[in-house]
């Protein structure tokens, strides 16, 4: 197999997805779940993603798809969700991509139950979507602190300007 293929069989379905969620709490491994557009990848998504990991064993990847990236931020995404899941797979800190539609993960968060909910530093616990749901079950949120001076949109500013 090639490491194309290695990294593209990150990328999964739902059903895949719970085959390895299964697997892994069979093992004991603590589940870790952030979630986000992940446009254009820069510093400050592979801090998040990166610390993310530390929080467990498992860091699973909520990624909106194009239709759900439009509906948040307009005139976006830039890449579309092919190649955003392929960007974001090849990082050795994730284990597993996984696409979702809707305006917020919620639905996944409840399929998922991960031990770990993380989110960027310009949210608070109480914005985070599904952190209820996570904190309710006995798992953790974690806000992890933003990298200033580094955005998708501070990019994309940058690349109009020149």
């Amino acid at each position: 197999m090639s490491r194309l293929e290695i990294i593209q069989k990150k990328i999964v379905t739902k059903d895949e997805l719970g085959k390895l969620i299964h697997i892994w709490q069979l093992l004991s491994q603590k589940i870790v779940f952030t979630n986000g557009c992940f446009d254009i990848v820069h510093s400050g998504h592979i801090h998040t993603l990166t610390t993310a990991a530390d929080f467990g064993n498992r860091l699973i990847v909520g990624l909106n798809t194009d239709a759900s990236v439009s509906k948040l931020k307009p005139g976006r995404p830039l890449q579309n969700q092919d190649s955003r899941a392929l960007v974001l797979a090849a990082l050795s800190c994730v284990d597993a991509i996984i696409l979702f539609d809707e305006e917020t993960p919620l639905e996944m968060i409840k399929y998922i139950h991960p031990d770990v909910l993380v989110k960027g530093g310009d949210y608070s616990v109480e914005q985070i979507v599904g952190s209820k749901e996570v904190i309710t079950a006995g798992g953790s949120v974690q806000v992890v602190p933003l990298l200033i001076g580094f955005s998708t949109t501070s990019i994309e500013e940058k690349i109009k300007k020149r």
